[in-house]
């Protein structure tokens, strides 16, 4: 009994934590003897719009029975993309996925989501305010939606860079003027 309560107050802790987008609805049709059998396809794009990301496909006769599916897929398969100042990109950045190609630029403050429709679901669910992208190349929304997740990936934060080179965040912030002294000749 105390398992189902633990369980119970699991899934409402969870529930308002992330935020979904129904990205795109896709309806087949199977041809059989008595006629025609729809099913349903969804995306989904969650989010905890406070860097975190992740993206699901679910497949139902019914379209709420998609969609869960498609949502339980995302909350697995989250990604977390560090942000300049909780509202941008660190830097520009590229990201592709089959014919999917995605440009994303950092953005000025006030820039808004300059993007379409499901790299717009992505930057929405991930909590970036302040962002210009462009899709080249296949508009498919999966395509679009893994090339983006793509790009976020290759972000990389200044803190993260500086661990990666054993150096302090300061100095790699830090703007060098002059040029570096070079080697002498040996």
């Amino acid at each position: 009994m105390a398992e189902r309560d633990n369980r119970k107050g699991r899934d409402r802790d969870e529930a308002p934590e992330f935020a979904d987008r129904l990205v795109a609805i896709n309806r087949v049709s199977k041809t059989v003897k008595g006629g025609k059998r729809f099913g349903f396809a969804a995306l989904v794009v969650v989010g905890d719009q406070k860097g975190r990301v992740g993206f699901g496909k679910g497949k139902a006769k019914e379209v709420p029975e998609a969609i869960r599916k498609a949502t339980e897929q995302a909350k697995r398969q989250m990604i977390r993309v560090p942000l300049r100042e909780g509202r941008t990109l660190h830097h520009d950045t590229y990201g592709r996925h089959g014919a999917g190609k995605v440009v994303m630029r950092t953005a000025p403050q006030g820039t808004g989501i300059i993007a379409g429709g499901p790299m717009r679901a992505v930057f929405e669910m991930l909590g970036i305010q302040d962002v210009v992208a462009k899709s080249v190349g296949s508009q498919n929304p999966y395509n679009m939606i893994r090339a983006t997740l793509n790009g976020l990936q290759n972000e990389s934060s200044p803190r993260m860079v500086a661990q990666r080179r054993g150096k302090k965040v300061a100095d790699i912030l830090k703007k060098d003027d002059a040029p570096a002294p070079e080697a002498a000749d040996a």
